[in-house]
């Protein structure tokens, strides 16, 4: 089905609601995505771009119900990925011959793809036009790494469209074309969620190509992409979002993210996520799990934040397989402004920690002290993960945010770098006490484990004997798990 889009411009391409995955398997796409193809019938016909492999014998049926196949005059490919040019074999078996326009790049793709170099290739380049009547004329511009070397834009005068390739669009399907007609906070999360995915690592090369193209004073009433919807109502508004994401953006959030083995990481990225609210709650505080959360996501949050914690277990010493994934993602997207530390617990030795406290340094991140917690953290253990946090925060503030004088850091925790001494934390020598409970069993309120003093609970170095009021404060229930805040005595008649 064509859909009118300006004046002798029309719109046939093809949508994919079911399409979850893009670049294999690295981009997901919960939205479905389309593949913008669009004819203009001047006195010369033209076709700007196909769709992807899997519609093309669909992609050429329909066409030829909008327009005599032969009738096309050349056609105009701004991207040689088989989601733009995929249909191009199946087009050229019906009008073989047919002048083909792209940039000398796309050359190789094309026959890379098709393995037909005999097809009929015209190169252009930045400033080259066609006049196809009427008084309009098609002006290529060449955008190469936006974001493959062949990528180039085409401008139609007279109607003023820009015909942008993958700038400025997004893996979006909706029954509508155009951005005024569908849900704008859905449409903007699109936007960023493909820019962040997908363009960050060459941001430099945006803000340069853009301030190119306006340096042409050429108007632009229309943008019409080649994913997503096109920008007919105000399309300089995503113009001006490109500027300003590609302008090594931030905003106030920070992102943390973790895999965890026995959930040992995970609460320390919970105390950690506490801490940084407790001192800046204005901050946004975004926690996943790299095993259970969509990675794009994770990612598209990471290019909004100011900072990213990143955790992990060890295992053989080394980071949790998708931690390490992510972070060769993240080193290839080059990042930029932003801070980073490593987080993790360990058993015998904490190699992931440090691992990750590496990677982070060489994606080029500022990182700040790593934090490493052995075995299951306690109470006590969760505290100090909630004072670095605070410390954190401090520290990435936005603005300036009073220092209190830093607190001592338990054997089981170890910040990096390290302070010159740590002591040894134990539990206070058993004595008398006035307290009315120490006599009294102690009831987990929870899970209804119950606390003896005359057995103790050798587990957590709390010798027989020891009454409540001296077991110490990072005491956890060993059932639950919970600290001793939940824990009331036992009624006499209740333990009768």
């Amino acid at each position: 089905m064509a859909i009118h889009v300006k004046n002798n411009i029309h719109w046939v391409g093809q949508r994919d609601w079911e399409v979850r995955d893009f670049h294999g398997t690295e981009f997901k796409m919960p939205k479905g995505t389309s593949y913008n193809s669009y004819l203009i019938r001047e006195e010369k016909t033209v076709l700007i771009d196909t769709v992807d492999h899997r519609f093309s014998h669909e992609f050429v049926h329909n066409l030829s119900q909008e327009v005599d196949l032969n009738s096309i005059d050349f056609i105009v490919i701004n991207h040689a990925e088989e989601d733009h040019a995929g249909a191009l074999a199946a087009l050229l078996e019906k009008i073989p011959g047919t002048p083909i326009y792209c940039s000398e790049n796309a050359i190789d793709s094309i026959t890379g793809h098709h393995h037909r170099p005999d097809w009929n290739f015209h190169t252009v380049k930045t400033g080259d036009s066609v006049d196809i009547g009427n008084g309009k004329q098609l002006v290529f511009i060449e955008a190469p790494m936006l974001h493959w070397p062949d990528s180039m834009m085409t401008y139609l005068t007279g109607d003023a469209v820009l015909f942008s390739n993958d700038a400025f669009g997004q893996h979006y399907c909706d029954e509508h074309l155009f951005n005024d007609e569908v849900d704008q906070a859905e449409l903007e999360e699109q936007c960023l969620r493909y820019y962040s995915n997908i363009l960050t690592p060459f941001s430099a090369l945006v803000t340069a190509k853009i301030k190119e193209v306006l340096s042409f004073n050429l108007p632009v009433e229309m943008i019409a992409t080649s994913h997503g919807i096109v920008w007919r109502d105000n399309p300089v508004q995503i113009i001006e979002k490109y500027l300003k994401w590609a302008d090594d953006y931030q905003e106030d959030r920070i992102t943390l993210f973790y895999d965890s083995m026995s959930g040992n990481t995970r609460m320390m990225a919970d105390a950690l996520a506490q801490g940084i609210h407790d001192i800046d709650p204005k901050v946004a505080v975004k926690v996943f799990n790299v095993s259970k959360h969509d990675k794009n996501e994770i990612l598209s949050n990471l290019f909004r934040s100011k900072a990213v914690l990143v955790g992990s277990s060890t295992m053989n010493n080394v980071m949790m397989p998708k931690i390490a994934a992510m972070l060769e993602e993240i080193t290839g997207l080059r990042f930029k402004n932003k801070y980073a530390a490593a987080f993790g617990s360990f058993g015998w030795n904490g190699g992931a920690v440090d691992r990750i406290q590496v990677r982070l340094q060489d994606a080029g991140f500022d990182t700040a002290a790593s934090l490493k917690v052995k075995w299951k953290p306690d109470g006590n253990a969760l505290n100090d993960c909630r004072e670095h946090g605070r410390q954190l925060a401090r520290q990435w503030a936005l603005a300036q945010i009073e220092q209190p004088a830093p607190k001592s850091v338990p054997s089981d925790v170890v910040a990096y770098p390290a302070a010159t001494s740590q002591a040894e934390v134990q539990a206070p020598a058993p004595g008398a006490s006035n307290s009315a409970s120490d006599e009294a069993d102690m009831l987990c309120t929870v899970c209804q484990w119950v606390y003896r003093s005359a057995e103790g609970e050798p587990n957590q170095g709390v010798a027989p004997g020891t009454p409540w009021s001296q077991v110490p404060d990072h005491f956890l229930c060993p059932e639950c798990g919970i600290g001793k805040q939940v824990f009331d005595a036992v009624k006499k008649e209740d333990a009768a």
